[in-house]
């Protein structure tokens, strides 16, 4: 299951070159469930992590024209409503895949707070701050990092708040 750990993804450059500490983590892209909860989940117990520090990263687009990147816990649901209320947003409406690699820079699935093409407005749900380290994607499908949530947070100008059902 684990692939070359000599293999850096852009996500751990930028790391490296911001001073914050993590660890890489890698698996083989396998036949999961379907959706990204579940596949999310699949991911994590595959490589032993508890799935409620796993986080998923989802790019929204607000009623005024803005993007948006939340990183939620992958067996949760993002509610819109909160989400929006916690971006100063009327409404918010995720990003169709179609769009998520113009965006973002990223694929479906490989999609990370870090190093997006342009800096958004980032929220994670707030339980990221009850665990020591958490895991977010490495900016490519197949590698995670597993990171110390406030060094995630400032490095990422992030906030948090209750964003799931």
């Amino acid at each position: 299951m684990a692939k070359k750990k000599d293999e850096k993804t852009n996500v751990m450059r930028i790391l490296d070159q911001k001073k914050v500490p993590y660890t890489p983590h890698f698996y083989e892209e396998t036949e999961g469930p379907q959706g990204t909860r579940e596949y999310g989940v699949h991911v994590a117990q595959a490589l032993g992590q508890d799935p409620r520090r796993a986080f998923k990263t989802l790019v929204a687009k607000g009623a005024s024209g803005g993007y948006y990147v939340f990183d939620i816990p992958t067996p949760d649901s993002l509610d819109l409503k909160k989400a929006a209320k916690a971006a100063g947003e009327k409404s918010v409406e995720l990003l169709a895949v179609k769009d998520i690699t113009a965006v973002t820079g990223y694929i479906r699935g490989g999609c990370s707070p870090v190093g997006l093409k342009k800096p958004y407005p980032t929220i994670f749900h707030e339980t990221a701050l009850e665990f020591e380290t958490i895991y977010v994607s490495a900016g490519k499908i197949g590698a995670q990092v597993e990171v110390e949530p406030r060094a995630l947070l400032v490095l990422l100008r992030a906030e948090t708040a209750d964003i799931v059902v």
